[in-house]
């Protein structure tokens, strides 16, 4: 029953399946007992390093025992292991170049791992040099109008270093220089294809603008590049002869001076501000005309500010720091009211009475009843009652001769009742 079960070409599948089998347990390396140690270890002391019993690779040529020319005890070392070790620096061999480098000795005098000389390369040691290209209707400022042709050239970006050129091929036009780097060479056949559309390469330059912090890692170069922020993507700004780029995250941005309505600064702070560039359209769509944008770009420091506002002033490019638009919205928390019963600050909201809150709107008629109050209370009617000291005053005052003939009179009064009550 089982001989009828199987189809009739199972057994061949069966047998490949059992010969692949058999064929990886074989390549494969035996199983050890226990894990594996996460430790670097040295093989027979040869000079071999290998972790987790696999295989192993030869540490500075494999010579354990060259002489050093510079060593130090107990240097704490953090990678590739954390362990205190030897440090020694080893020099080259005329007949083998990877003899010579720098290791890390225990000890027990052996060599825990080391790199040859040749392997430690600087980072980028050579100068890199961007090329942007802005295809027409594509500098990621302007919208693209409904007129122009479809598909739309999209953005180039690369990337080429100060370097001879040696895996570079040139046609008949050109000839190669002395001293030709990939960067000059680039930029000289560019020149020649944009030179009949009256167009070259722009490059950064120092008298529009350069960056007044040092470099780290180039301190006797000049920057052309200002670091900052365009909402969550970290970029650069250049500001060049014929506009403003920013890169280097997609999209990048164009800024020619003809698209550029006005240049602002924004949360000006004591090491940071912001920059803020309006645009409006060249070619506006036709159910968008005179379409206006605003890029902001944040947290430019604050050391490049007179260079970029120098750049901004010399070629007139329109600063509405204090527009209108850019003065701070009064909330109305909390007004301060007048005794006519407007809100300070309020406008006609506060003179109509329109826009108040119920509490707005209590206190003030408060205050009107205040002030009706003391407006009906005269402070001078008691004392005229009593005597009516001011009025003989004025009659004093403004009678003449007549008012000693009536002060005669008063006293003759005053003499008669003295003699009644005596």
């Amino acid at each position: 029953m089982v001989r009828e079960w199987f189809h009739p070409k199972a057994h061949a599948l069966i047998k490949d399946l059992t010969s692949y089998i058999s064929e990886l347990k074989r390549r494969s390396p035996p199983r050890e007992a226990s894990p594996p140690s996460k430790k670097r270890k040295l093989a027979n002391g040869n000079g071999y390093i290998s972790q987790g019993g696999g295989p192993a690779a030869p540490i500075l040529g494999n010579r354990r025992t060259a002489g050093c020319y510079y060593s130090a005890k107990e240097v704490s070392f953090q990678i590739p292991q954390r362990k205190k070790l030897t440090l020694e620096l080893v020099p080259t061999s005329p007949d083998d170049e990877s003899a010579g480098g720098l290791r890390g000795v225990n000890t027990e005098k052996q060599i825990e791992f080391g790199i040859a000389w040749r392997d430690i390369v600087p980072e980028k040691a050579v100068r890199q040099h961007n090329f942007v290209v802005f295809p027409k209707y594509a500098n990621g400022v302007t919208p693209t109008p409904l007129t122009s042709p479809l598909p739309v050239s999209e953005q180039m970006l690369w990337m080429m270093p100060e370097q001879p050129p040696k895996t570079a091929m040139f046609g008949a036009h050109h000839e190669a220089q002395e001293g030709e780097t990939y960067v000059t060479a680039t930029m000289a056949c560019l020149n020649e294809g944009l030179k009949q559309f009256g167009k070259r390469v722009v490059l950064p330059d120092e008298r529009e603008f350069a960056s007044a912090i040092v470099q780290s890692h180039r301190k006797g170069e000049k920057a052309f590049h200002v670091a900052n922020h365009r909402g969550n993507k970290d970029g650069f700004l250049f500001f060049l002869s014929c506009g403003i780029v920013w890169g280097f995250k997609k999209p990048l941005a164009y800024f020619a001076f003809d698209t550029i309505s006005s240049i602002s600064y924004t949360s000006v702070l004591q090491r940071t501000f912001n920059l803020n560039i309006t645009t409006i359209s060249t070619t506006p769509r036709s159910s968008d005309t005179d379409a206006s944008q605003e890029f902001e770009f944040g947290m430019l420091d604050q050391a490049d500010f007179a260079g970029i506002d120098a750049y901004i002033k010399r070629h007139n490019l329109n600063d509405a720091s204090m527009a209108a638009q850019r003065r701070a919205k009064k909330l109305n928390i909390n007004p301060v009211e007048q005794k006519n019963g407007a809100v300070e600050g309020g406008g006609e909201d506060g003179e109509d009475g329109e826009g108040e809150t119920e509490l707005q709107k209590a206190e003030r008629e408060m205050q009107d009843r205040e002030d009706e109050e003391e407006e009906d209370y005269d402070p001078g009617s008691e004392g005229e009652s009593e005597g009516e000291g001011g009025s003989s005053e004025e009659e004093e005052d403004g009678g003449g001769g007549g008012g000693g003939a009536d002060g005669e009179e008063m006293d003759a009064d005053e003499a008669e009742m003295l003699e009644d009550k005596a």
